[in-house]
């Protein structure tokens, strides 16, 4: 959930009292944006099975000043560490370093799938990787942006759209319910590429990975 909140001492914690009245329990918080009296923070819960969002909505605002922004669900959550975890796991991944990064992201950034295409022009182009919720068509915009970009396509999807110049691909992490990526989720992205194009055996395992 993301939640905008008046950034004083006591606010978080009557936001936690209320959530754990309404049986969610906390398993992660991120601070995303702070100024003007006012904070931005995701925080991520474990629920019971079958609790309803609208329990947890009107549990957040019936804290005062406190705005909802998204609620959403995601199959997994991100561990103490994620970043750390997947950059590990991508340097040994081989050949595989590509589709390993495919799969991780929609954990890291609590989306619903990620896909990587070949980067010409055109809405159609062709996709090299998709993770498994990922739509049996990808269609990506039509213009690679020169950077990493938060979108909203049409049917409200929320995407973060990213070139990888060096392999000649673009990405896209998209978001079906909850809210807009964030402009720290992008970059966050944007170093979590950074990092991932500097391997040195980045190219030659995609590459290698584009022949098959």
């Amino acid at each position: 959930m993301r939640v905008a909140l008046p950034d004083r001492p006591g606010s978080l914690a009557q936001i936690t009292r209320v959530l754990g009245t309404a049986g969610a329990d906390i398993t992660q918080f991120t601070v995303l944006d702070r100024g003007a009296g006012r904070a931005v923070d995701d925080i991520t819960v474990f629920c019971p099975e079958g609790t309803p969002k609208q329990v947890l909505l009107k549990s957040l605002t019936s804290v005062e000043d406190v705005t909802v922004e998204g609620i959403w669900t995601t199959r997994e959550a991100p561990g103490t560490y994620p970043e750390l975890e997947i950059l590990k796991y991508i340097t040994t991944a081989g050949d595989r370093a590509l589709t390993t990064l495919i799969d991780s992201l929609p954990v890291l950034f609590s989306a619903d799938w990620a896909a990587t295409a070949t980067a010409d022009a055109g809405p159609e182009r062709g996709v090299v990787y998709a993770s498994w919720r990922a739509p049996r068509e990808v269609r990506l915009p039509d213009d690679v942006p020169p950077r990493p970009t938060a979108l909203t396509l049409d049917g409200d999807l929320h995407v973060i759209h990213a070139p990888l110049p060096p392999l000649a691909l673009t990405l896209l992490l998209a978001r079906s319910d909850g809210p807009a990526f964030h402009r720290i989720e992008v970059h966050r992205l944007s170093r979590i590429l950074e990092i991932f194009l500097s391997l040195p055996a980045t190219e030659r395992s995609v590459a290698r990975q584009l022949r098959k």
